[in-house]
């Protein structure tokens, strides 16, 4: 009953991400045209595909006795409980610093629209408070109709933009608030060296568009709410595509027109005021939307992993769980309001965030999940028969002894060499950008563009 969800919904779902389409154009600029379509095409490729193995796991182990709600749940299946309560911890975390984000994101806008007026932080405040008012809705289904009217938000703002810097001079006091970058022509590059600090700020360029695929910490929520799961892989074909397309093409057009002067959020980089105003009261709404469904799948997740795991709080369905519902969405937003104040760099925060969490739940873990399944799938190809009376299956050997795992990595060795190599490529990947994104939080406090809840906009 609770089963609702079609494939349509998990498409808007999906797509309804704020970030990945503003943050295109900041992540083309400081790769160059070719590396950034480049980077694109083979991020989208591995999220696709990482995307199909999530897919592939939860088919395998889901069922009505022991169902599967959460990414925390599939992990706890293939690796044991203790790994899962790591992993529910760490997607609570996600899903926290996604909506801390978008706040941030939003605090910038509604200071554009203000033209700098009033402060900064209280204005980062308003919108911890209108994403509380949202998050008091309980049921991803009713999420759907939002998501969908967000989508189309989304290509509004992306037309919209791309329509005002073609005819428009490029933002210069945003771009001299935000990078320090002075007034001049507009310059673009076919290949940007990578040479100097140049290189943490392409690093910090991958993880935005990591960021644009960031999707998969919820497979497995928008699966579990599905009418039919099997149907999972229309909605996140049709959402990748949506999002490989349609991103790219705005970050090679507001690239082209603004070059170095690109503002993240790129909305926010419109020099006319009555646009940039019209796309940033546009960009609020559907932020808002999805800072909504971050926070609604983060308390679920935390709540169901943490207090009804070891309190035996009651179920948020029930009478008392709407009570507890509103309260627990109240603090989950004022700490996440704390959050964003504190580190108010829009660029580099995505950047980090972006490399702890989303680059592993979306390429990372899925690899050596897949990896620890296909190696217990094949490894029990050499025991014996089921035993239906006593409900046991005869092993040939323990699983403490290493050549059950042999044998189990012998059956798609090929598959599971593959996987293995792309786990610790992933995991590398993350390293660096973690590394990228601390020096640029460290840069940009010490050199006074980053102030810690501040009053000051520094894009107005």
């Amino acid at each position: 009953m609770l089963r609702v969800a079609s494939w349509g919904s998990v498409f808007y779902l999906i797509t309804t991400d704020i970030l990945g389409p503003t943050s295109a154009p900041y992540a083309i600029a400081q790769l160059g045209y070719v590396p950034g379509a480049l980077l694109y095409f083979l991020f989208g490729i591995a999220a696709a595909y990482c995307g199909c193995l999530l897919w592939k796991q939860y088919l395998y182990l889901d069922s009505i006795k022991y169902p599967l709600r959460n990414y925390g749940d599939i992990v706890g299946r293939i690796y044991g409980q203790y790994t899962r309560y790591f992993i529910d911890f760490f997607q609570s975390v996600q899903l926290f610093c996604n909506v801390a984000v978008i706040i941030l994101g939003n605090g910038q806008g509604l200071s554009q629209i203000a033209k700098g007026k009033g402060c900064y932080t209280i204005l980062i405040f308003v919108w911890a408070i209108a994403g509380a008012i949202v998050g008091q809705i309980r049921s991803l289904a009713k999420f759907g109709f939002l998501a969908n009217a967000a989508i189309w938000m989304n290509v509004f703002v992306i037309v919209a933009t791309m329509a005002c810097v073609s005819v428009s001079l490029p933002n210069y006091v945003a771009a001299a608030g935000t990078g320090h970058i002075v007034e001049g022509p507009v310059i673009t590059h076919v290949v940007i060296s990578g040479a100097g600090d140049q290189f943490q700020s392409q690093l910090n360029a991958c993880m935005n568009i990591v960021y644009s695929y960031g999707g998969a910490l919820v497979f497995i929520e928008f699966m579990a709410e599905m009418k039919r799961p099997w149907d999972f892989w229309k909605g996140m074909a049709c959402a990748q595509l949506f999002i490989f397309t349609v991103y790219l093409i705005f970050a090679m057009v507001v690239y082209h027109y603004q070059g170095q002067f690109v503002i993240n959020p790129a909305n926010q980089g419109i020099s006319t005021y009555s646009w940039q105003t019209t796309t940033n009261v546009v960009n609020l709404v559907s932020a808002l939307i999805a800072a909504g469904l971050y926070g609604n799948v983060g308390i679920k997740c935390f709540y169901t992993s943490v207090f009804q795991r070891f309190f035996n709080w009651p179920a948020l369905t029930s009478k008392f769980g709407r009570i507890i519902w509103t309260v627990f969405v109240c603090v989950y937003w004022a700490i996440a309001f704390v959050f964003a104040a504190a580190i108010p760099n829009f660029s580099s925060l995505v950047s980090l965030i972006g490399a702890v969490c989303i680059l592993q739940f979306s390429y990372t873990f899925p690899f050596i999940m897949q990896f620890g399944f296909d190696i217990q799938v094949g490894a029990l190809t050499g025991d014996g028969e089921y035993d239906p009376v006593n409900k046991i299956t005869h092993r040939v050997d323990s699983w403490k002894d290493w050549s059950r795992w042999a044998r189990g990595y012998k059956q798609k060795w090929f598959a599971n060499t593959c996987h293995l190599i792309l786990f610790f490529a992933s995991a590398a990947t993350a390293a660096l950008g973690i590394y990228s994104s601390s020096m640029s939080l460290k840069k940009a406090f010490a050199d006074g563009t980053t102030t810690s809840f501040t009053c000051k906009s520094p894009i107005a």
